[in-house]
């Protein structure tokens, strides 16, 4: 599904030189979870990016689901984010003025659906929170936030789930609980990456890949 090869990552600040990735080379298969794991600074975020389209790297390819992503337009890289992968974040990146089924709904809106009410209640229903549609995020808790992120990332069935330090804001019961609902998605066929600097988070995964100094340093894989 995912194939990395010899990314390089430069970021230019003022005569500065920042080196964030090193050369990466990877593969995601299909049906995978994953933690990437690392310190901050890392290069993790940054290759987080680039596996979700919201970067280009400066050096190397990046294949998803045999294309290029190297040769795609800005509006088709646009297409791939809104139909190929669904993104949660730390910050849960709700729209504070909306409820939880209008924040679920952007995504079909996005892609040019209509009668999207049905499809984001759908969606909602599986994160457990049907019964919160009309609250808005300040109206709900930290998890059911995080609850209301992931249903906006999974309403439009998205192949590859990517999710940046999904429990960071959470306290640790509710975080284990965020991540047993991540298994649940993988179990039901979603490829899912979460990038975390928490052993307890990445414990969880079936593989983890270490970064360190824009570098995999290791990847490991479990039994289920």
């Amino acid at each position: 599904m995912i194939e990395v090869s010899n990314v390089k990552k430069t970021y230019i600040i003022g005569k500065l030189k920042v080196q964030a990735l090193r050369g990466v080379t990877l593969t995601i298969e299909k049906g995978e979870f994953i933690a990437i794991r690392g310190p901050s600074g890392s290069g993790k975020t940054t290759l987080m990016n680039i596996l979700g389209c919201l970067d280009r790297p400066t050096e190397g390819s990046y294949m998803l689901d045999e294309f290029d992503v190297g040769e795609l337009q800005e509006d088709e890289l646009a297409r791939v984010r809104n139909q190929k992968i669904g993104f949660v974040f730390q910050t849960f990146n709700l729209l504070s003025r909306h409820t939880a089924l209008e924040n679920v709904e952007l995504p079909l809106l996005y892609a040019g659906l209509v009668d999207t009410r049905e499809k984001a209640l759908k969606s909602l229903g599986e994160v457990g929170l049907t019964h919160r549609a009309d609250h808005r995020p300040n109206e709900l808790s930290g998890g059911e936030c995080q609850r209301v992120a992931i249903a906006r990332a999974i309403v439009l069935d998205p192949a590859i789930i990517l999710a940046d330090e999904p429990t960071g804001n959470l306290d640790t019961r509710t975080g284990e609980e965020i991540i047993e609902l991540f298994k649940w998605l993988n179990e039901r066929g979603s490829t899912v990456v979460i990038v975390t600097h928490e052993e307890e988070i990445a414990s969880m995964c079936r593989r983890i890949i270490y970064i360190r100094d824009g570098s995999i340093q290791r990847d490991t894989s479990r039994e289920n």
